[in-house]
């Protein structure tokens, strides 16, 4: 198995480092902060715990998991020249700070451009895959839905890493529909939006997409 590094230490940061450890990976997940790390060693036992520079130049697989206002930041904290010829799969969401209209979040990207995109530009020899960010932390490692898989949509421009995610993907207890290129992260990112309406409006937070195909 391949070393898989989690750039991110909250909830979803910790939910992946725990499914990618118990599906056997080798898995390390980094903070900025040294209190945090030390929390981190306590609160998962068997993941290896870093910097973000010492964790992109660890892993052969790296997850983004950390704020969408924080993306770009942390990139250049992993080191772009540590990110060349690496899996990137990319959790982020371009979720502005402020407050959600209607229950509806804000974005601070343009429809015609997505964050993924932004980001594949700033490190343009990694492999960027657009994975997990269309649904909730606790649905991301072994979603159950009565037998049904839900559809994890994912993009990026590199046919390898995508096989990567996918199977990847697989092992979680998803099936994955392709999109395509870097550019279908523009539909994609807003999914999350979808998502969040039930939760915002109804307290609904317990659902999955789904593409349905004859």
């Amino acid at each position: 198995m391949k070393k898989v590094g989690i750039i991110g230490s909250g909830v979803v940061g910790k939910t992946l480092a725990k499914g990618f450890l118990q599906n056997n990976y080798t898995t390390i997940i980094a903070s900025r902060s040294e209190t945090k790390r030390q929390e981190l060693e306590t609160a998962l036992q068997g993941v290896q715990v870093a910097d973000f520079a010492t964790t992109a130049q660890k892993a052969a697989i790296i997850v983004l998991a950390v704020k969408g206002t924080k993306a770009i930041e942390a990139l250049q904290l992993c080191g772009i020249d540590n990110l060349k010829g690496k899996v990137i799969i990319d959790a982020t969401n371009p979720i502005a700070e402020a407050a959600p209209e209607n229950g509806v979040l804000r974005y601070f990207s343009d429809i015609n451009r997505s964050l993924m995109e932004d980001l594949q530009d700033l490190a343009p020899e990694a492999h960027f895959v657009k994975a997990f960010s269309c649904v909730g932390s606790a649905y991301m490692v072994n979603p159950d839905f009565d037998g049904q898989k839900p559809s994890m949509f994912i993009c990026g421009n590199n046919d390898l890493a995508k096989e990567t995610v996918r199977n990847i993907l697989t092992q979680f207890g998803w099936d994955t529909e392709d999109m395509g290129k870097a550019t279908a992260a523009r539909a994609i990112e807003p999914l999350a939006m979808l998502w969040c309406i039930p939760g915002m409006l109804k307290g609904q937070w317990t659902h999955a997409f789904k593409l349905l195909k004859p």
